[in-house]
């Protein structure tokens, strides 16, 4: 899908990646019929072997390949892992298009870093993610594109516009699209007391019933999950547990297995953000999920890709969409309720 809109209303809109995840800014760029901007390129003395972007000390290497004045400019680069060094060399590329004189630069962060440490939930810890909103604002970024903030506060840690895209109209479309099986009769999921108002949304949009799984974490370990019981009637019913992370997968396959002894008829899960880290997967191919839909807001690796429970939804079209309007000045707000 091409979004429509005349190229010349495009004139001056030019785009970026960085190096998390190129082939998302490709489909994006393909999307709205325009070239990515060249951001790296490597001097012919540069010594053979190295990782491209990268100097010999590993300190991070940008060069933009074309003039960027007056242009605006959006950088698509999620800050996931490793995510220090995507984080870096996303400000280092806003700095570098600052002072090649863009006229304004957008930080599209499919998916933010640090967004789970937004508040201090015990004595001597920083909040991490208003750092970065504030690392992000001192290398002079005009405006932030992000999509499923892990707390929807965290826009009010930067004192610049920030477009907060969901993933409920996504996966709900997509499910009517390519999984109608799934519908009759279907209960929408949250896996914890914390994510409900996020499940709340998709089941509104589906026109389904609700439910919880109440699960509680000792505050004294970091021992996995306890999953107590199940709010809501799911018996003989399709569920989806819907979450915005999915790392370890622990807090999603309890649930599932609570779901399962409750009678579920089936348990699929849909999650934005896939990081799959430890035995992520090695826990999905041994969990009742029969189907994981997750986004492609970050890189996958092969292995996920072809894993048969894993279905990837692309954000691409989304984000394409939302860039569009930010350009054109025109409500970005009409993409949440489509």
């Amino acid at each position: 899908m091409t979004v429509e809109v005349e190229q010349a209303e495009l004139e001056g809109l030019c785009l970026v990646s960085g190096s998390a995840h190129l082939e998302l800014a490709q489909d994006v760029a393909a999307r709205l019929g325009l070239p990515l901007c060249p951001a790296d390129h490597r001097e012919e003395e540069q010594e053979p072997g190295l990782t491209p972007g990268r100097f010999p000390d590993g300190e991070v290497r940008v060069k933009i390949g074309q003039t960027v004045r007056g242009k605006h400019v959006f950088i698509i680069q999620p800050t996931s892992p490793p995510v220090n060094e995507h984080l870096v060399e996303l400000l280092i590329m806003v700095d570098a298009l600052k002072r090649a004189s863009a006229a304004m630069v957008c930080a599209v962060i499919p998916y933010f870093g640090y967004a789970r440490q937004d508040r201090k939930k015990k004595g001597r810890v920083p909040i991490s993610a208003r750092l970065v909103a504030n690392l992000l604002e001192a290398s002079q970024v005009d405006r932030v594109l992000t999509i499923e903030l892990h707390a929807g506060q965290i826009q009010g840690f930067f004192n610049v516009p920030v477009d907060h895209l969901r993933t409920d109209r996504l996966f709900a479309h997509y499910i009517q699209a390519h999984h109608p099986d799934w519908l009759d009769p279907l209960v929408v999921v949250s896996p914890d007391i914390g994510g409900v108002w996020r499940a709340r949304r998709l089941a509104k949009v589906l026109d389904t019933p609700l439910a919880i799984v109440e699960k509680h974490r000792r505050s004294t370990s970091r021992e996995e999950p306890e999953v107590y019981h199940v709010i809501g009637d799911v018996e003989g019913c399709n569920v989806i547990l819907v979450d915005d992370i999915l790392s370890t997968g622990r807090t999603l396959y309890q649930a599932a297995e609570r779901l399962a002894e409750k009678k579920a008829k089936r348990v699929f899960a849909a999650v934005t953000h896939g990081l799959f880290t430890e035995q992520a997967l090695e826990g999905l191919s041994s969990s009742p999920l029969q189907k994981l839909l997750v986004t492609d807001t970050i890189a996958h690796r092969p292995e996920v890709a072809a894993h048969p429970k894993v279905e990837i939804v692309s954000v691409a079209d989304l984000l394409a969409e939302a860039i569009s309007r930010i350009f054109r000045c025109e409500s970005v707000s009409e993409l949440l309720v489509r």
